[in-house]
């Protein structure tokens, strides 16, 4: 067989904590994320520690990245402190973002000693290899075996990719033939001496072939500044995303035109729009809209979070891989990202005084702060302070899982109920509203689409990084195109 199992270590039950494995053989395996499990799912039972890596490391040829969410990438602390030392591959914009979120993560869950955070950011940036979409890479070439990989774009978040890996073991030991066209010959060392070598060619008879596709996180075709994901020409077996499995987003015509009707809402009442934001991905996706929404209006926009304003800088500098809509708008000279009424807010002196000013004053702005969720950053402050005055609007634009202060509101909410924040009871009469069209996951239309322009395959489908009820529908869908969807499982046979 050309590989052994795929075993999954997260997002099995829910939507966090992302971890998979792929076993080539018994000696040898390659991890795709390492995700950090969040809300509800952090309060299992069983797992009291949810960061713990409680799976063996030895063996582990490379971590492959396919995108910087921290539910995908942050439990890496914890995967280096259990003694890995291989590689972290990831695209070549997220080769740019990764170390910014490692170290938010760092600081929050393990040290804000300034020396120990550079040396942590030393051995993760020595481990970094940065590969350009759309090429094939390999990492393993012996004489019974050989592994490559390739990253596509995912349109999720900018550097975002699905991963195809192909598998493939020798009837007979294989003659090197030169490398074929679109297959590149590199060799990436790493801190503990080993290389990934990117490239040969092979002319032999081959026992068994599996390519198997990791989908990481698909974005929405509209999602802005990046172009839409494009299925691959085959995979054998998909590890599919079902985040939104069980529904349909908006239009981005629609989007824009509630955001631009929750917006003035709040104007009229004298009031701000609180948006609950990631600080990578949804935050910049929100300026570039706004940007265009406003136009010549002075309301201010106010970007209350240090590591959204990171995010954003090192946005900005990865124009080369925004999408055509975006580089039009550059081309006239208009700025997405850092237009007139962008306002950031830096020290934490300076975001208390915002809070103070925007719940007194009654001068109408729009706020995105972190976390996405409201279980944590800065964004809790500006609840507290706003949720109950009816002036103001809280906007959610992104998946709220259950157990979060964020879904919690989100449900209760509209009933006039109240949301517990750090142990006190608000009751929320602010306006509330759910804006899904600007989710950076792909609806079911769009993950059926996906399995649909599949050329060869899929013979195999699992279904992860989902609610159950988002993976039932999401099966039953998929079912004329595959029949084999499994569920629930933790470990997928060849």
């Amino acid at each position: 067989m050309p590989y052994k199992e795929i075993q999954h270590h997260g997002a099995i039950d829910g939507v966090t904590g992302s971890c998979h494995q792929l076993h080539i053989d018994d000696n040898q395996s390659l991890l795709i994320d390492c995700g950090l499990f969040q809300g509800a799912e952090t309060g299992s039972a069983q797992s009291a520690d949810r960061q713990t890596i409680n799976f063996d490391t030895d063996g582990i040829m490379a971590l492959i990245v396919t995108h910087v969410h921290i539910d995908h990438v942050g439990r890496i602390p914890w995967l280096l402190a259990a003694g890995f030392r291989g590689p972290i591959i990831c695209s070549q914009p997220s080769a740019k973002l990764l170390p910014l979120v490692l170290e938010d993560a760092f600081r929050l869950g393990i040290s804000r000693e300034r020396s120990q955070i550079e040396n942590y950011l030393d051995d993760i940036e020595s481990r970094i290899v940065a590969l350009p979409y759309k090429q094939w890479f390999t990492l393993m070439d012996s004489a019974e075996r050989q592994v490559r990989i390739r990253l596509q774009r995912a349109g999720h978040i900018l550097g975002s990719a699905y991963v195809e890996v192909d598998c493939q073991r020798w009837l007979l030991p294989h003659r090197r033939s030169g490398a074929p066209q679109g297959h590149n010959t590199l060799a990436a060392s790493t801190t503990d001496g080993s290389n990934i070598q990117q490239g040969d060619g092979h002319a032999a008879l081959s026992q068994a072939f599996s390519r198997i596709v990791f989908s990481g996180d698909l974005g929405a075709s509209h999602t802005p500044l990046l172009p839409a994901p494009r299925p691959p020409y085959k995979a054998d077996i998909l590890v599919l995303e079902s985040t939104y499995g069980d529904r349909n987003h908006e239009s981005r015509a629609t989007r824009k035109y509630r955001l631009k009707a929750a917006i003035e809402r709040a104007q009229e009442n004298r009031g701000t729009v609180l948006i609950p934001a990631f600080s990578i991905g949804r935050t910049q996706e929100l300026l570039y809209e706004l940007e265009e929404m406003l136009g010549e209006s002075e309301l201010p926009v106010i970007l209350d979070s240090p590591l959204a304003s990171k995010f954003t800088a090192a946005y900005r500098e990865l124009k080369p891989f925004w999408d055509e809509e975006a580089h039009a708008r550059l081309k006239q000279g208009r700025k997405p990202l850092a237009f007139d009424t962008l306002l950031t807010v830096d020290s934490h002196d300076e975001h208390l005084k915002m809070v103070r000013h925007l719940a007194e004053s009654g001068r109408p702005a729009i706020v995105i702060a972190g976390s996405g969720m409201c279980n944590a950053g800065r964004i809790i402050n500006y609840l507290k302070a706003m949720l109950s005055d009816e002036r103001h609007a809280v906007l959610f634009v992104g998946y709220q899982a259950e157990g979060t202060p964020g879904r919690d509101i989100q449900k209760y909410g509209p009933r006039k109920g109240y949301v517990e924040l750090d142990g006190e009871r608000y009751i929320i009469r602010a306006w509330v509203e759910t804006i899904g069209g600007y989710s950076a996951h792909v609806d079911q239309r769009g993950l059926v689409g996906f399995v649909k322009g599949i050329k060869c395959g899929p013979r195999k489908i699992r279904l992860v990084h989902g609610d159950k009820e988002a993976k039932r529908t999401l099966k039953e869908a998929l079912e004329p195109f595959c029949e084999n969807i499994l569920v629930g499982v933790r470990n997928l046979y060849n």
